[in-house]
């Protein structure tokens, strides 16, 4: 019986180049704080809307790889307990394009205002933490 040949290191090419940022979306995006081009925070990143085929088709030799197209926030604490996915109608997209910077904190180039995403953070302000004593200033 012959014994199997091991791969030579020297026979191996290095992978190819990608351009661009490549990022894990379960490390670098999801379950990130976004905050907007002044500091504020906007919400977190519960999912990724990528552009390509559809789910569960082969990708066809040669094709573009998928990209990021959009990150995701909404209503999906109860399905994250009972399972489940929240319908996409209920996901408020923001932009990948208005994206400016992936660090510990995901940073967004426009104000929070302009988002649909920060109403959240806007009524928990305005009507919880804004109605706790000192709730309404930094502390001293």
């Amino acid at each position: 019986m012959a014994k199997p040949r091991g791969i030579d290191a020297s026979e191996l090419r290095p992978a190819p180049r990608t351009a661009g940022l490549v990022l894990d979306a379960q490390l670098h995006l999801l379950d990130r704080q976004v905050s907007d081009v002044d500091g504020v925070p906007v919400t977190t990143v519960d999912d990724i809307e990528l552009s390509g085929p559809v789910p569960d088709e082969p990708i066809p030799e040669g094709s573009d790889p998928p990209h990021i197209t959009a990150l995701l926030t909404g209503p999906v604490l109860g399905t994250r307990i009972f399972g489940g996915r929240p319908p996409s109608s209920r996901l408020i997209r923001i932009p990948w394009e208005v994206v400016s910077g992936v660090d510990t904190v995901l940073t967004v180039g426009v104000r929070s205002d302009s988002l649909d995403a920060s109403w959240v953070e806007r009524w928990l302000r305005n009507h919880v933490i804004g109605r706790i004593p000192g709730g309404r200033h930094d502390p001293d």
